[in-house]
């Protein structure tokens, strides 16, 4: 079954294993999506690292192989044997209760194994992975069932960060090498005018309801929260809009900013959003289609949270919190600009906007919110190295919504939880407004 295929079953929502061998398609399209996304890559482009929170391309195809190989595999199939024991070692990331892992910093220095070898490590990751399924009875099916959603969500979480690595890696060169061409997606006409969607005060319920489509425990448990009345923006702030900003000082307007952001920009000489540069007296900007004029009608990208709260001081009103959010977003279609799309960029809003409701909350670019990530009220991680997923990560990191043009379509919905430092600027990271009605 084709991702398109997968889609079309599963329409907006992420894909239910319900039996197994709906569990081995979805396998197979996963594991398959990740080996089209590498399909135009060269082979040095999968071995370097441009920075410590990147990572080389051949270590993500490697390390999602150790996930199904660590906690499948080597747990439940007594007769599989690991193609290399040092893998364990090299590929594993952040899970303690997994072993010994080898510095994050230092995986571009690591050229053995080969690219080859990596792939091979894959094929036999599958070739098991694949006559274990299918030796499952439907009573080890129910108990795997849940472990193997896991893996495969995960290897999509790592197929967004292998294009905004990869992105990230490809910036620092100066022929502006081109991943994929792909076409400019402009706007039927402008862009729809801003509007303000207002929200009555009230008590919501936000979180996963623990049943259904697969979430991770971080969504959880659905709770109420109390929301005074506010006012949502219509659509993502453009880079038009976010050039007014720039061109008014907003970089140089140190009231504008809190304090560590202010530092922050100071120290690292933002002026604009990561990957733009002028040339010949305009913007351009650094693209997995190469190098391109900034397309002012597309979605602002690749800011920082200190970046976005700057401007939405600057435009009169604030970043929404992710309950505002979730409950804008819990009653609209999922769609929009995912990377079956094949864009692998923001794209400009097409068409009017609907007056009531809040267009592009899916796609295109993660949008920031005032959020702390922090643990709903009754959070408990789940126990053993599973449980190291998300829960630990829950401090000096703030919350994002909606997924991008990198996030699969099946991976999403309206409950996901994505976080980051607040200076992250290398995922595709843009912004809508709020503000208080009261």
């Amino acid at each position: 079954m084709s991702i398109g295929e997968m889609m079309a079953v599963g329409g907006s929502k992420a894909f239910a294993l319900t039996d197994i061998g709906t569990g081995i398609e979805r396998y197979k399209a996963v594991r398959a999506f990740t080996d089209k996304l590498c399909a135009p890559l060269t082979i040095e482009d999968y071995v370097v690292q441009s920075m410590p929170d990147a990572s080389p391309i051949k270590w993500h195809i490697s390390h999602v192989s150790w996930f199904f190989e660590t906690f499948i595999l080597a747990e439940k199939d007594k007769s599989y044997e690991p193609i290399d024991n040092q893998y364990a070692y090299l590929f594993n990331s952040y899970y303690v209760s997994a072993g010994e892992r080898y510095t994050r910093a230092d995986r571009g220095k690591i050229s053995r194994p080969t690219v080859a070898e990596a792939k091979e490590y894959r094929a036999h990751v599958d070739r098991h992975m694949l006559n274990f399924l299918e030796g499952l009875s439907e009573a080890e099916w129910a108990e795997l069932q849940p472990l193997l959603d896991i893996g495969l969500h995960h290897e999509q979480q790592h197929q967004e960060l292998m294009m905004t690595d990869l992105k990230h890696m490809l910036s620092f060169n100066p022929l502006h090498p081109v991943y994929v061409e792909a076409p400019v997606k402009g706007s039927n006409g402008g862009v729809p005018a801003h509007e303000w969607i207002a929200y009555d005060e009230g008590i919501y319920e936000i979180g996963h309801k623990g049943e259904g489509d697969f979430f991770y425990d971080n969504e959880g448990p659905r709770h109420r929260v109390f929301l005074e009345p506010f006012a949502l923006g219509s659509r993502l702030i453009t880079n038009g809009e976010y050039l007014e900003f720039m061109e008014d000082g907003g970089y140089e307007k140190q009231l504008l900013w809190l304090s560590e952001g202010w530092y922050m920009a100071q120290n690292e000489g933002w002026q604009a959003p990561m990957y733009w540069a002028k040339e010949n007296g305009r913007w351009h900007q650094h693209t997995l289609n190469g190098w391109r004029e900034v397309d002012m009608k597309a979605p602002v990208s690749h800011v920082s949270y200190f970046e976005a709260d700057a401007y939405a001081r600057w435009a009169g009103g604030r970043l929404p919190t992710e309950a505002e959010w979730e409950v804008a977003a819990t009653p609209l279609p999922i769609r929009g600009n995912f990377v079956e799309s094949g864009h692998y960029h923001p794209v400009p809003l097409s068409g009017e906007a609907a007056k009531d409701k809040p267009a592009q909350m899916y796609g295109d670019v993660w949008e920031w919110t005032q959020s702390h990530y922090s643990p709903y009220p009754g959070y408990q991680p789940a126990p053993g190295a599973i449980g190291e997923y998300n829960g630990k990560f829950m401090s000096n990191q703030f919350v994002l919504r909606g997924g991008s043009c990198a996030t699969s379509l099946t991976h999403i919905r309206p409950t996901y939880r994505n976080f980051f430092p607040t200076s992250a600027r290398w995922q595709f990271m843009g912004f809508r407004l709020a503000k208080d009605l009261r």
